[in-house]
């Protein structure tokens, strides 16, 4: 009788339980809206490499929600909203007021309307990033909420938000090292540089529209008899970013960013010299391996 009477406490306690562990992804989420919104502040601030910092570590926190929410089986439809939500804040609104206070607002020393012309130019640039940002958000849910479809693993469609604003806040990050003796709270002053910065971000905006392939390293296994190796490299990873998260922070931005154009390249090349052969490294895979 009292065993009894002792598991049917455990199982009223279970669903308090469950509902304990819910808040816990949707608090990471939380805390990813919270970097967005203080990275837009540090940006009116002119705190640049703040704001930059800030939504590299939204980024961070936006990695673990789901993982978390997975782990303890607690995925909801109001979680992946949330989720959704957030992620336009800080990887969409967020880098795209970074992007313009940075590089395209404060253009001294030059004639005011060609100053002038480069703003609304910089404007028109951020805007097309969070619109874009924002198709790419709502093509990936609706491709998720497809009923009786596989759901993809090996790649994304497209260049993901977050790995789109990693660009433009470790660009900023990387500008604001000691490295180049450039100053933290210091914009781009120069019109070629604006220009430049520019077509930058309409790039990254356009690429996250595209149909270009991204892997997603969610098929990644890592083999038993390799783990050791698999820690040490992670940790060292871990150390170069801590020390030197400036060039490491970039050079990781810039080579996934610029691995689906290659991979595109590398795709088309392989169709010329080999045309129609079957079995072709590179050909278009099954639709169950692509994510939007």
């Amino acid at each position: 009788m009292p065993d009894r009477r002792n598991r049917r406490k455990l199982g009223r306690g279970r669903p308090q339980l469950r509902r304990g562990l819910s808040v816990i992804p949707s608090l990471f989420t939380i805390g990813n809206i919270l970097c967005g919104y203080y990275s837009v502040i540090a940006s009116l601030r002119g705190q640049y490499d703040v704001a930059a910092i800030a939504i590299g570590l939204g980024a961070v926190l936006d990695g673990l929600d789901g993982r978390i929410a997975r782990l303890t089986g607690t995925s909801s439809e109001f979680g992946v909203q949330l989720d959704s939500l957030a992620d336009f804040g800080t990887f969409g609104v967020a880098p795209a007021m970074l992007a313009f206070s940075w590089g395209l607002s404060s253009l001294e020393g030059m004639d005011a309307a060609i100053a002038q012309h480069v703003r609304q130019l910089g404007w028109l640039a951020t805007f097309a990033f969070v619109i874009c940002g924002a198709l790419r958000l709502a093509r990936f849910n609706i491709q998720s909420q497809k009923a009786g479809e596989p759901a993809p693993k090996r790649y994304f469609v497209g260049l993901p938000i977050p790995a789109a604003a990693g660009l433009i806040a470790a660009i900023v990050h990387f500008a604001a090292s000691p490295q180049i003796g450039r100053s933290a709270t210091l914009p781009i002053l120069t019109v070629g540089s604006a220009l430049l910065w520019f077509v930058l971000v309409l790039t990254t905006a356009f690429l996250m529209i595209s149909t270009i392939r991204y892997y997603s390293f969610k098929e990644l296994h890592i083999v038993k008899r390799s783990l050791r190796m698999t820690l040490v490299s992670v940790a060292m990873l871990i150390g170069l970013i801590i020390f030197y998260s400036e060039i490491v922070l970039l050079c990781m931005a810039i080579a996934y960013a610029g691995s689906g154009p290659v991979g595109k390249l590398v795709q088309i090349v392989r169709r010329i010299v080999h045309p129609g052969r079957p079995g072709v490294p590179g050909r278009e895979p099954a639709h169950g391996n692509i994510k939007t």
